[in-house]
């Protein structure tokens, strides 16, 4: 049940991050562990593809150093999405935090 919830925070990290810069991999397994999210690959690549797949993000492969990157920006649905979340957080925010 916690991993549910993590990966919930999780997929709203990525999509802000998105929304900020095109994001990859590695960049995002440096900036969620900032936050203190361990991520390792087998759990943020599947995460990245079924956000991909729900057209909540689009991906470009790139050759880096000799290397396939794949890097992803938010769509507007994900932006939609996001939206909505970023309500979700205020109210959720209000009544856990503030005891409102």
């Amino acid at each position: 049940m916690i991993r549910d919830l993590e990966l919930a925070f999780l997929k709203i990290h990525i999509l802000y991050h998105a929304t900020k810069e095109e994001v990859f991999g590695i960049g995002l397994t440096e900036e969620l562990a900032r936050h203190g999210y361990k991520v390792g690959p087998g759990t943020l690549y599947p995460t990245l593809s079924k956000l991909e797949k729900a057209g909540f993000l689009t991906c470009e492969a790139r050759t880096v150093d000799h290397k396939q990157r794949k890097y992803y920006r938010i769509t507007r649905e994900g932006g939609s999405l996001l939206d909505m979340m970023k309500n979700k957080i205020i109210e959720l925010y209000k009544e856990v935090i503030e005891g409102k």
